[in-house]
Parts: C-alpha cells; sequence; structure tokens
C-alpha cells in the first residue's frame, strides 16, 4: 500500500492509511534533520521508523520489529545535497546514485511509468492513485 516518488526535485506520497479496514488519511512525508523522509508499508512501522531516524538512526536503536519478515514499512530519505538512502529490515540504508527517480510502495510502478514519461513526482503519484487501490486520499509533497 502507497506510493512514495522523487523526481529529483520534489518527495511526494498519498496521504491512505487502511485502519482496521477503514481508509484514514495520513501524512507520509516529513523533514528530519534536514533530510526529506516518506514511508511506504505499515502505518505502525512507519511512524516506528520516522521516530528512529529523528533519534539519528543510530543501528543499535534500530527497531527491532521492522526485522519482521511481514510486517515493515520502507523510509526514504532524501539528504540535501541529493543522496538517495532506502532503508527497509536492516539499519543499513541501500543507496541510490544521485540524480535518479525513484518510486516505492504498491504504485511504484504506476509512479516509475508516468515519471519515465516526464511527469513530476505529484503527477506519478496523482497517476498511481488512479490503478491501483492501495492508494489515495490526496498527496503530499515537500522539497528543499
Amino acid at each position: 500500500m502507497t506510493v512514495i516518488c522523487w523526481d529529483g526535485h520534489t518527495l511526494a506520497a498519498d496521504k491512505m492509511a487502511d485502519v482496521g479496514g477503514l481508509r484514514r488519511s495520513v501524512t507520509k512525508v516529513h523533514r528530519i534533520q534536514g533530510c526529506l523522509t516518506a514511508y511506504a508499508g505499515s502505518t505502525p512501522h512507519g511512524e516506528e521508523m520516522l521516530d528512529w531516524f529523528k533519534r539519528g538512526a543510530k543501528p543499535a536503536d534500530f527497531p527491532p520489529s521492522q526485522r519482521d519478515n511481514e510486517n515493515w514499512a520502507g523510509l526514504l530519505a532524501i539528504t540535501p545535497d541529493g543522496e538517495i538512502l532506502k532503508f527497509e529490515n536492516t539499519p543499513f540504508p541501500v543507496r541510490f546514485d544521485h540524480g535518479q527517480t525513484i518510486a516505492i510502495g504498491s504504485g511504484r510502478d504506476y509512479a516509475m511509468a508516468a515519471m519515465h514519461l516526464g511527469k513530476s513526482a505529484q503527477e506519478a503519484v496523482e497517476i498511481a492513485c488512479l490503478f491501483d487501490t492501495g492508494c489515495g486520499n490526496g498527496v503530499d509533497t515537500l522539497t528543499f
């Protein structure tokens, strides 16, 4: 569930959360310690990852629940110098080359295709929300 997009300028995310089968709106994009961040996956786990990142993203403090192979959240962080970091089941991020577009979450394939065709991150999220039933409820964006 979710779609998060980075187009090199803007970080965008849908706002949908599923809470006990009910659609709710949440904010998934945040500015933390100068970085743009967003999470995809389980909302409680995403909030836990945001808290971990706020506290300095120390490997020793990594949330144990993230090691669960069924329920976790991916955290995307864009540094002010454009470094792209994706945290998943370990405190050690996948580092993507500067200048790339990236999308994560269930709507990522639609979003990547949209950005490949010249759409912005916000437009890519809007397009993904048209096709992926796990995305919706509006779009939030952040830029540096």
